[in-house]
C-alpha cells in the first residue's frame, strides 16, 4: 500500500469512493465539492492509498481556525475519511489516519478535530468526544417580534464580503471568550456566500446566512456581537413567520436568542458530536486561551503512543490568560496525574477531571484537578458541520 498525496487527476476516483462510503451527490453538490477539494489538493491536504493502479482510501485535512477560550489557532478538520467496500477491515483507514495526522503537524497544526461516523477508530488514533452541533427549534413567530434597543443597520452580503465575515467572527469569538467554533478561510467563505438558495445579511458586529428548508427556515449561521444586533438578525429571520412556522437553527449552547424569546419551555435540541486531538502538546497549551485571573502551574504526565513526541512528564504554567508546557527531564513525583491522550485532548476542550477520573482516562494525584478544571474551563460547540 502507498500512501501519496492525491492530484486533481485522481479526484474522479475519489469522488467514487465517497459516493460509496457516504452517499449519492447531486449534480451541483460535486460541482460545490470540487470547488472546495481543489485548494486542499494543491496545499497537499488530500491524501490517498494507493492499492496497485487503484486508489482504495481517502482523507482530507480542512484548514480552519478555531477559538478556544476566545483566543484563535489553526486546526486540522479531518473529514472524507473512505475506505472502498472491498478493502475495508484491512486497517486502511487508520493507515491513512495516521498519515494524515503527520501531515496536519507537519504543516504547523497543534490540535484537530472531526465529525466520527462511528467512534471507535478515532479512539484508537488519541481522539475524543468534546463538544457538540447543537440544532434547536424555535417558532417563527417568537423571533419576528424580537426588538432592537437600537437601530441596527443590516444589508445583504456576497462573496465579495468573505473577509469581512472572518473579521466578525474573530471578534465575536474573541469577545465571548468562545471555545469550539470554527472558521472557514477567505477562500471557501467566498464560495459559500455565493450560493444562490442562501439568504445572507451582514451587520456591523454580526451576520446570517439561512435557507428555506422545506417549509421550514434553517439558519445555519448567525453571529452577533450585541443584544441589538443579534434581535435585529433573529427577527430578520422571522420575517419568515407568515408561511413557516419553524425555525431550525444551529446555536451556542448558550446562545442568546434562547434569552431574548418571551416564551422558553421544553426545547427541541439535536446534538450532533465532535471528536477532538491535541497533536502538539507544547504548542496546543501555548496557543490557547484561559482565564486571566488564575496564576499556578501543576505537573502532569501524558501518555501517547501514537505520537511519542508528547509523552512524558509536562509542566503546565498558567498566568494572565497564557500557558506554557515545558517538558520535564526528570521523573515526576509518584502519583503524578496521569492522562492518556484521549484524557488530555477531553480536558483540554473542558472535560472535567472528576469525569476522566470516573471514566477510567485518568488516574494519579488528585490535588491539581480543580486547578485543571479552572483553567480548562469550557462549553465547546460548532456552528459549522465538516
Amino acid at each position: 500500500m502507498e500512501i501519496r498525496d492525491l492530484t486533481a487527476d485522481d479526484l474522479d476516483a475519489a469522488l467514487d469512493i465517497r459516493k460509496r462510503a457516504f452517499g449519492l451527490l447531486s449534480a451541483a453538490d460535486i460541482t460545490s465539492w470540487r470547488a472546495t477539494v481543489l485548494p486542499d489538493v494543491a496545499e497537499g491536504r488530500y491524501l490517498g492509498a494507493s492499492g496497485g493502479d487503484r486508489l482504495t482510501a481517502t482523507t482530507r485535512l480542512r484548514p480552519f481556525t478555531q477559538w478556544w477560550h476566545g483566543r484563535p489557532q489553526p486546526l486540522a478538520g479531518v473529514a472524507s475519511v473512505t475506505v472502498s467496500p472491498e478493502d475495508r477491515g484491512r486497517g486502511l483507514g487508520s493507515s491513512i489516519m495516521r498519515a494524515a495526522l503527520e501531515r496536519a503537524v507537519s504543516m504547523g497544526d497543534a490540535v484537530a478535530a472531526l465529525y466520527p461516523a462511528t467512534t471507535p477508530i478515532y479512539r484508537k488514533l488519541g481522539f475524543e468526544h468534546a463538544g457538540a452541533r447543537h440544532i434547536v427549534t424555535l417558532a417563527a413567530e417568537e423571533l419576528r417580534v424580537l426588538t432592537p434597543a437600537q437601530p441596527v443597520k443590516v444589508r445583504r452580503m456576497g462573496p465579495g464580503d468573505a473577509a469581512e465575515v472572518v473579521s466578525v467572527l474573530h471578534r465575536v469569538h474573541g469577545a465571548a471568550r468562545a471555545s469550539g467554533p470554527i472558521s472557514w478561510n477567505e477562500t471557501i467563505w467566498r464560495q459559500w456566500l455565493g450560493e444562490e438558495d442562501d439568504f445572507l445579511y451582514l451587520a456591523d458586529d454580526g451576520f446570517v446566512v439561512y435557507r428555506w428548508s422545506g417549509s421550514d427556515i434553517e439558519v445555519e449561521n448567525l453571529v452577533a456581537g450585541s443584544a441589538a444586533t443579534a434581535a435585529a438578525l433573529w427577527s430578520l429571520v422571522g420575517t419568515a413567520s407568515s408561511i413557516a412556522k419553524r425555525v431550525v437553527a444551529t446555536v451556542a449552547p448558550d446562545d442568546p436568542v434562547l434569552w431574548l424569546l418571551r416564551e422558553r419551555g421544553k426545547e427541541q435540541v439535536e446534538q450532533t458530536r465532535w471528536m477532538f486531538r491535541v497533536l502538539d502538546v507544547a504548542a496546543a497549551v501555548e496557543r490557547r486561551g484561559y482565564p486571566a485571573g488564575v496564576s499556578a502551574a501543576a505537573v502532569v504526565r501524558v501518555d501517547d503512543p501514537l505520537r511519542p513526541a508528547n509523552s512524558g512528564a509536562w509542566r503546565l504554567e498558567f498566568s494572565g490568560g497564557s500557558g506554557a508546557a515545558t517538558r520535564l527531564d526528570r521523573d515526576p513525583a509518584e502519583g503524578t496525574p496521569l492522562l492518556g491522550v484521549n484524557a488530555l485532548s477531553a480536558l483540554y476542550a473542558g472535560v472535567p477531571a472528576a469525569t476522566l477520573r470516573r471514566s477510567g482516562l485518568m488516574s494519579g494525584d488528585e490535588r491539581h484537578d480543580e486547578l485543571l478544571d479552572t483553567v480548562f474551563a469550557a462549553k465547546p460547540y460548532m456552528l459549522d458541520y465538516f
